[in-house]
């Protein structure tokens, strides 16, 4: 473990040594409750493969969760802290991301793993040996954009623990209606891309879509737990 610092926002960041080297989880602590009886989960947001937590859908998340009882931890992999522009191999993330989850469960609380894009193959692909509560896969990239081809539909089918996915209509790499049938669940935010952005001329405001988005996730958070 390394550090840990305070800001004054209420959210807090903690340096986390892994075999990938220091990552970085920036906690976002829940505020309000849940139903009766229920625990507050722990929602893990790894950011994808070309950028970092300041993805406009994980700050949504983060801002918009921890009122409904939910702590948001928006985890920067090993490579994005070291200040590197390139994400490593898959197998890299993976490390990182398993070495992250002792500090992930430490508050003794249910843990749903999730990411966007390259974070939320890394869900998927260790959901069940970690023992995440479920899964959030914002933006999968099923294939590679004009590949349909290159599936990576293996891992979202095989996360084996309930599984929501938010896709963008308008997702080159993967549109909702491309998706298999399976034993998770998938929510379209119409319009957007891949980083869940809508044209102007979709007659959906980007308040909107973030607020379909947030919402989706909270109601399936909701049953869950």
């Amino acid at each position: 473990m390394g550090h840990v610092s305070t800001a004054d926002t209420g959210h807090r960041a903690e340096t986390v040594d892994t075999d990938a080297g220091p990552a970085r989880i920036t906690w976002f602590p829940a505020t309000g409750t849940t139903q009766a009886g229920s625990a507050r989960p722990v929602l893990a947001l790894g950011h994808g493969a070309g950028g970092g937590i300041e993805a406009r859908d994980l700050q949504a998340l983060a801002a918009a969760l921890p009122a409904h009882g939910v702590t948001v931890a928006l985890v920067e992999q090993p490579w994005r802290v070291a200040g590197k522009r390139l994400a490593p191999a898959p197998k890299t993330l993976d490390t990182g991301w398993r070495g992250l989850w002792p500090a992930l469960t430490a508050p003794g609380l249910p843990v749903v793993a999730g990411g966007r894009s390259a974070g939320a193959r890394v869900a998927c692909r260790t959901a069940a040996e970690l023992g995440a509560h479920a899964v959030l896969a914002l933006s999968f990239p099923l294939h590679p954009p004009g590949k349909p081809e290159k599936s990576r539909a293996d891992e979202l089918l095989g996360s084996g623990v309930p599984t929501l996915v938010v896709q963008g209509g308008h997702d080159p790499f993967g549109r909702p209606a491309e998706f298999p049938p399976g034993e998770y669940e998938l929510a379209e935010v119409p319009y957007a891309d891949h980083g869940f952005s809508v044209p102007k001329k979709a007659g959906l405001g980007q308040d909107e879509a973030m607020g379909i988005l947030t919402t989706a996730v909270t109601g399936w958070l909701s049953a869950l737990v």
